[in-house]
């Protein structure tokens, strides 16, 4: 199984603190059936800033580590950026990180209250530069929440998302999962990740949220989702299906 988003890097952001928390969650990693994980502090976020060259040589000492310790877990390199203006020059200068280092695809985090305006342009913007978006996390995003289908116009417009897996097993509550469903149904959503903090509050939740998928939308959808986490880290193009809008309830009696 692979994993493309996580905090695993220790002392950078509010993930693993020290290296000891980093192997405790490698290990946590291993035991859900996860042989590659990315690695993807924050940056730009307001709270944390992780720069690409940073982040690369603490990839290649946390691999270390964990060789020396025979924990079966490849970390790779990436980088979760909260969207900001200058997005674009931030990889031109070398300062953001694509996923896996070398691939087109670059994690988005939008603030978790609303989706700024310039959203639409930005993500367009990256496109012509070559660049493949992904959304991280929709279904926590208020703004996305309140109107599922403000994620609609980014995906038609050629931006992918990611689900959180804890969102779908219900640690985020009711309206998150909901909208993760909802999400899934609307075709506007194309990996799940764990998005793991640690190995309390912030865990993995992967083998659980396949099981949902599974028992919910069949084994054809645990594939559609688990293998387009490999076609992202080897650079490839992502399955997709037509993004539709998110159809409202009809409550009962009413038209």
């Amino acid at each position: 199984m692979i994993d493309i988003h996580s905090h695993i890097l220790p002392g950078v952001d509010d993930g693993a603190q020290t290296m000891e928390e980093s192997i405790q969650m490698a290990q946590e990693a291993v035991e859900e059936g996860i042989t590659t994980i990315l690695a993807t502090p924050h940056h730009q976020n307001g709270h944390y800033n992780n720069y690409k060259n940073d982040i690369l040589i603490q990839v290649n000492e946390l691999n270390r580590q964990l060789r020396e310790k025979n924990i079966p877990l490849t970390v790779l390199p990436g980088q979760e950026t909260r969207i900001y203006g200058e997005f674009v020059e931030g990889l031109q200068n070398n300062e953001i990180l694509p996923l896996n280092e070398t691939t087109d695809y670059v994690f988005i985090e939008f603030p978790f209250d609303t989706v700024p305006k310039y959203a639409s342009n930005l993500l367009f913007n990256l496109q012509v530069e070559g660049y493949k978006p992904v959304i991280v996390h929709p279904e926590r995003n208020k703004r996305i929440q309140e109107n599922p289908n403000v994620l609609y116009s980014l995906i038609k417009n050629g931006a992918f998302a990611q689900l959180t897996a804890a969102s779908l097993t219900g640690k985020f509550g009711g309206t998150a999962k909901k909208v993760s469903k909802q999400l899934i149904e609307a075709n506007l959503v194309h990996l799940i990740a764990s998005d793991a903090h640690n190995v309390k509050s912030r865990t993995f939740h992967m083998k659980k949220a396949y099981d949902v998928i599974k028992k919910e939308y069949g084994q054809d959808m645990v594939y559609f989702f688990s293998e387009n986490a490999y076609y992202l880290i080897e650079n490839d193009n992502l399955a997709s299906e037509t993004p539709e809008h998110v159809k409202k309830k009809k409550v009962f009696g009413l038209f």
